[in-house]
């Protein structure tokens, strides 16, 4: 068993809509010391992308970079797939399974590969290293230094992290560095709070994670949904079994429930809802999803110093999971103000233009289409027309164009070259001033007014001014 740590940086936040644009990580043994060297490349831009302005003058890694330094997509994937998703690998990250987890699972999704087995298949799994640092900072924090913002509340970033514990973390931002302080902050982690980093790690699997919430309905939760202000922990109540997901759903026993109780389902759906008023009455019941590494521990950890830091006494927690249990006919509200909740985010989601790239979690894919994937990537680019008609999946005979503009642009016939070209211009230009390049000028132009632009910066914009004018 070997642990590969890896970020990404990437064109923009969405990872359906957004682009890789370098990969680092590097693989180390049990004892978090390196194997070989790291890997660290650079992957090209497509021309149907626009980079998030604001995200390039964070890493500093210009459309231009990419070309001139990257490799497709799929030249990547092959050797991620061959020297990198080995058997027994642990994928860890800074908050890599809500970020670069999904990434990588659109980046295969769209090139052909399956999404999901490079993180199971083979016995490998996934861990993420940010609810364990939470969970450390709650409940054990002794022998490390904690960061606080300039507000003063609790900080669990990298880059906070790295510095006040004098670890190694030059140049931020760039995947390797990135990589190379979260290992550093790995090893004080194991150092400090051997039990916990290891218990912790454990938990990675979904078996074990079934296991534990079995036999503790009431529990200790580690996750950037809850307040800063009480280190991002709580005690939570097993309340429900997801009725879609392979999860649970927790009740935060912060709260009392007593508000809660009566409401009808429609006062529920209310209640649940994002509001943007902090002090508004919330329903405190949130997901816990059994495949994304959840930090979770029993009620005999929760010592006096813990119970001083997160100022929540058990006897009023086991009060309010009592109150949960005597009301009838609650958790069925609830179960049913969570379908309506569903209802209505899949209507705005599909309400809002998606193109085909952003179809991953439509539904799988069957065994005969998986078959003909394995063929496609397999391809020479002259052969990928014929499987066209071989694939059932509508989403698969969309991507299947733009997988072959995408990495073989040169081996494009002169009806394909065209039809690529329609493809971008429609994409870039469509929506006259609300365009996604009238949108990507508009916001070099704000970007420019800032005050005290350094020198990196200037060049930065003149370079994403540039890649805009040669989409154009």
């Amino acid at each position: 068993m070997t642990f590969y740590f890896y970020d990404l940086e990437t064109s923009g936040i969405s990872a359906a809509n957004s682009r890789i644009m370098q990969f680092a990580g590097q693989r180390t043994d049990m004892n978090l010391k390196p194997i070989g060297k790291p890997d660290n490349i650079y992957i090209k831009l497509s021309e149907d992308i626009l980079p998030d302005p604001d995200a390039i003058m964070v890493t500093g890694i210009t459309p231009q970079k990419t070309l001139a330094d990257g490799i497709s997509e799929v030249e990547f994937l092959r050797i991620f797939t061959d020297k990198i998703a080995l058997p027994d690998t642990i994928f860890t990250g800074f908050n890599s399974v809500r970020f670069d987890d999904e990434f990588m699972r659109y980046l295969h999704y769209r090139n052909f590969y399956d999404p999901y087995e490079w993180q199971w298949q083979d016995s490998r799994s996934r861990w993420d290293l940010l609810d364990v640092t939470r969970m450390t900072r709650a409940l054990r924090p002794d022998g490390i230094k904690w960061p606080f913002n300039a507000k003063g509340t609790p900080s669990n970033k990298l880059t906070d992290l790295t510095e006040i514990n004098e670890l190694d973390h030059a140049d931020a931002h760039d995947a390797l560095n990135d990589v190379k302080a979260t290992i550093s902050l790995a090893r004080l982690l194991r150092q400090k709070q051997p039990k916990l980093f290891d218990y912790l790690l454990r938990l990675r699997d979904k078996k074990q994670l079934a296991m534990f919430v079995k036999e503790n309905l009431i529990f200790l939760y580690s996750s950037g949904k809850y307040s800063a202000e009480f280190e991002k922990t709580t005690l939570v109540a097993n309340f429900s079994q997801h009725p879609k997901r392979q999860g649970l759903l927790v009740y935060d026993l912060r709260y009392d429930p007593a508000p809660f109780l009566k409401m009808t389902t429609e006062e529920l759906v209310e209640v649940w809802k994002w509001q943007d008023d902090p002090e508004a009455l919330r329903l405190p019941i949130k997901t816990l999803q059994f495949n994304r590494c959840p930090a979770v521990a029993p009620l005999s950890v929760y010592d006096e110093a813990s119970q001083k830091r997160l100022q929540l006494s058990i006897e009023k927690s086991t009060d309010n999971q009592k109150k949960l249990l005597k009301v009838k006919g609650f958790k069925e509200r609830v179960l049913k103000a969570l379908e309506i909740l569903d209802q209505q985010q899949q209507t705005r989601m599909f309400s809002d233009e998606r193109g085909v790239d952003a179809q991953l979690y439509d539904g799988f894919f069957s065994d005969v289409d998986r078959q003909t994937e394995r063929s496609i990537r397999a391809a020479q680019p002259a052969q990928l027309e014929e499987f066209t008609d071989k694939l059932k999946d509508e989403r698969l005979k969309a991507l299947l164009p733009l997988y072959k503009a995408r990495n073989f642009v040169k081996e494009l016939t002169r009806s394909e070259q065209l039809a690529w070209e329609e493809h971008c211009h429609n994409l870039l230009t469509m929506g006259g001033d609300q365009s996604h390049l009238s949108n990507y000028f508009a916001q070099l132009e704000e970007l420019k007014k800032a005050p005290g632009l350094s020198d990196k910066h200037k060049y930065l914009l003149t370079e994403l001014e540039l890649y805009g004018q040669s989409l154009i």
